[in-house]
This record gives C-alpha cells, sequence and structure tokens, in this order.
C-alpha cells in the first residue's frame, strides 16, 4: 500500500477555522452564517451579522469542540466577545441553527471518496455533538448532496485525508 505525502499547507489551512471558512465559502460549501474579529469593539456588529442571539462563538484555534461556546442572549455574547478581546483571542461568531437540535454529520473522505460518516448526537443539555464531548455516533448512508458536500470540502481544502462535517 502507498501512501501521499501530506500537504502540511492543506493542514495548516484546515485548522485555521477563519482561512477555512473564507476556502469552503469561496468553493460554494453551504455554512451557517460566520463574522470574525479580534476586537471587542465590534461585538454589536458581529451579533448583528449572524442575526443575534442564540450565536456560536468559536476560538479559530480549537479542536473537539473546545472554546465553541453558545450564547444565548445578546448581553452573554457581549461579555464573552470582551473577555476573548483581553486574551488577545481571535473568535468567529456565527449563527445558531436550531433545527440542528444537536446532531451533525461526520464524513471521512480519503482521495476524493466518502469512505465512512456518522451522525453525531450531543448528550442530554450539549449542543455541542463532539464525541470528546460525550457525543455519541452512529453510522449512516449520506445523501447524495451531503457526499457532494463532503468531497467538495476536502477539495476546497486540498485535503486527501479529511474527517468533514457536511450538516
Amino acid at each position: 500500500m502507498f501512501f501521499k505525502a501530506v500537504d502540511s499547507d492543506a493542514l495548516l489551512r484546515s485548522r485555521d477555522k477563519f482561512k477555512c471558512l473564507q476556502l469552503l465559502n469561496l468553493h460554494g460549501v453551504d455554512m451557517p452564517i460566520t463574522a470574525f474579529s479580534n476586537s471587542n469593539r465590534d461585538a454589536d456588529n458581529l451579533i448583528k451579522a449572524v442575526n443575534g442571539a442564540p450565536l456560536v462563538i468559536k476560538l479559530l484555534e480549537g479542536t473537539q469542540g473546545l472554546g465553541v461556546l453558545l450564547q444565548e442572549t445578546k448581553k452573554g455574547a457581549e461579555s464573552v466577545l470582551e473577555a476573548f478581546s483581553q486574551l488577545d483571542a481571535r473568535v468567529t461568531v456565527q449563527e445558531f441553527i436550531k433545527e440542528s437540535s444537536g446532531t451533525d454529520i461526520r464524513a471521512i473522505v480519503v482521495d476524493g471518496r466518502v469512505v465512512a460518516a456518522m451522525r453525531r448526537t450531543a448528550p442530554e443539555g450539549e449542543f455541542r455533538s463532539n464525541i470528546h464531548r460525550g457525543g455519541t455516533g452512529m453510522p449512516i448512508k449520506l445523501s447524495a448532496d451531503e457526499e457532494e458536500t463532503a468531497i467538495k470540502s476536502a477539495e476546497a481544502l486540498g485535503l486527501g485525508v479529511a474527517g468533514l462535517i457536511c450538516r
């Protein structure tokens, strides 16, 4: 069995949420409304940009659901943005997709093919479905649209192997 060399630039692109979101948007991948700032002076505009609370605030550098916060109110969001600003932390603010009900779909793409997929479900009282946060995963068959989104996302980031959320 032969393996291709890992593209370190692609790995860096995929780990930076802001750059990742820009590339996915450029390639026409649908995603929640997202805004970016590294200053709490923009808090009001950031919150308005994603249609208000509830909303999700994410540290740009983070994995496994760490640094991902659901803010139910504008005041709560302003407070978190202020705290992150004091730490010089860069964040994204995203609209909260209520319809997801604590679930998402994770697809594993290898060389332009979906090789596995699962529905992840958050534990009771949690909105993050990450397995590391106590979520559970069940194997599923993707719809054609979900499969296309996963493959398009991996290609946009230049990743030969990727674990992607496709809904």
